[in-house]
């Protein structure tokens, strides 16, 4: 989705996250930053790699083998010195995309079920996984028109003109398929 902003003006920043109704098809690995009662709500809800300090030195020592990160705030001081780890793979935990919680359980939930974050790049393109091409043509549409519905959300106040410029669809590797940006919004 090709999006009319210029992401090096910071009021002009399109990010959020969306959870898909019929999910991504895809098995997420969620790693949590927790102690106490929170790691134990966070095993409850199917985190599938628990810990503080040791997990900190896990990744430092290159072991990254989750798909989503979460933290409660007050590990925030530990996970802040992965930033330069993490932030490249997209994994920094963030408050802006609900990774960054108090309620651990709701977040392991929603990235197991098929949450989706997005985020702007240099040329205001934003691209997600919306579902699996074995997905029957009903599901995949409901969730891109969820997906395309929360980019709009997004639109920052500082963006003039055009905010959807281009939106195409393609499987990985594949070739796109370029969708009216009129029937995709009305809808």
């Amino acid at each position: 989705m090709n999006l009319g902003v210029d992401t090096r003006h910071a009021d002009q920043m399109v990010r959020g996250v969306v959870g898909l109704p019929n999910g991504t098809g895809k098995a997420m690995r969620v790693a949590v930053f927790a102690r106490g009662a929170k790691a134990d709500e966070a095993k409850e809800a199917g985190a599938d790699v628990i810990g503080a300090e040791d997990l900190m030195e896990a990744i430092q020592g290159g072991n990254i083998d989750f798909d989503r990160c979460i933290a409660t705030p007050d590990m925030m001081p530990v996970v802040g010195r992965l930033g330069k780890i993490l932030g490249p793979r997209n994994l920094m935990p963030n408050p802006k995309v609900g990774t960054v919680t108090m309620d651990v359980k709701a977040a392991v939930e929603a990235a197991k079920g098929g949450e989706v974050q997005f985020k702007a790049e240099k040329g205001g393109v934003v691209h997600a996984g919306v579902g699996k091409a074995s997905f029957d043509e009903a599901k995949l549409v409901e969730n891109v028109r969820a997906f395309i519905s929360a980019v709009a959300k997004a639109k920052p106040s500082g963006a003039k003109g055009a905010y959807m410029k281009k939106i195409a669809l393609s499987s990985t590797m594949g070739p796109g398929v370029t969708v009216s940006v009129d029937n995709a919004v009305s809808e």
